[in-house]
């Protein structure tokens, strides 16, 4: 399951969470209604809770076991819900805005995967273009793998060209990596502090919170944000989560940016690696074998 699938499973659990307590479920019961299924995030954590583990504390705990690709999701619940319970903000409101907030990023996933898919599938297919020059020599009717595995000039070709696919397999995996999209979710600093307000807490008890339980200081665009809103005398949280939806709208445009990019840069080594690969190990055993094959052997 990729993690655009993960970010909206996670989205759904928590939707349902807030239709739950806000029809005045007690949090501690409303995981028992979701009938998870077994070894999921979500089961995991009721299993958790039935044990009598803070509701918190239990989403972390289960995040912490989660895969990789589930984990990002469950680990931002974990903090809304902690950050929640402590500022006393209302926990079905701060809760759907997570799950949208989890949609978008399972929609910002998808696109990027999208347009991922076809410069990865180029990766993949120029990297076969030597083998299918070994076997248009084969199907000519040549024996180009006698002459690279048997002889000291095809011995040559194929070092050289194993060499050049491997650098040219390593090149291409880390410009593909590149472009990949970060691991943290944008924007989820200014929605935890933006929790943080919605309790009733000061800007600096907020920004205390944040701290202990995220781990992490108000940033430069929480501080701009913080700074206006005491200036003009308006809730600070609305502010906030405006510039969070704004930080993962400038990541999906930066990730899109950089996918456009990889087309052109894995011309690189297309050029630079594959291309004399595809001579060393295909063109120039065939022409060998040819050669060899109207001259007598080396």
């Amino acid at each position: 399951m990729n993690s655009a699938e993960e970010f909206d499973r996670a989205a759904g659990t928590v939707h349902r969470l807030a239709v739950l307590l806000a029809a005045g479920v007690p949090p501690s019961s409303a995981w028992g209604y979701l009938d998870a299924e077994p070894g999921s995030p979500a089961a995991a954590a009721a299993e958790f809770i039935a044990g009598g583990v803070p509701v918190a504390e239990a989403v972390a705990a289960a995040a912490a076991r989660a895969q990789a690709k589930q984990r990002e999701a469950w680990q931002c619940l974990a903090l809304a819900w902690a950050i929640a319970t402590v500022s006393g903000a209302p926990l079905a409101p701060s809760l759907q805005r997570m799950a949208s907030a989890l949609r978008d990023l399972g929609q910002t996933s998808r696109e990027i995967g999208v347009a991922l898919a076809g410069p990865a599938a180029t990766r993949r297919l120029v990297l076969w273009l030597p083998a299918l020059g070994i076997l248009f020599g084969i199907g000519l009717g040549f024996d180009p793998l006698r002459v690279l595995l048997g002889t000291p000039p095809g011995w040559v070709c194929g070092g050289a060209g194993i060499g050049l696919l491997l650098l040219a397999r390593g090149w291409t995996a880390r410009l593909v990596a590149a472009a990949q999209p970060s691991g943290t979710v944008p924007g989820m600093d200014l929605d935890l502090l933006a929790i943080a307000l919605s309790g009733g807490a000061s800007i600096d008890r907020a920004c205390e919170i944040l701290r202990e339980h995220a781990g992490t200081e108000a940033g430069t665009t929480a501080e701009r944000v913080l700074r206006l809103a005491v200036r003009a005398g308006v809730p600070a949280a609305d502010l906030l989560r405006a510039e969070a939806d704004q930080a993962r709208r400038e990541h999906l445009a930066g990730a899109q940016i950089r996918v456009a990019r990889l087309g052109v840069t894995l011309l690189l080594p297309l050029g630079i690696c594959v291309l004399p690969a595809f001579l060393a190990l295909g063109v120039a055993p065939l022409l060998l074998s040819v050669l060899t094959q109207t001259m007598g052997t080396f």
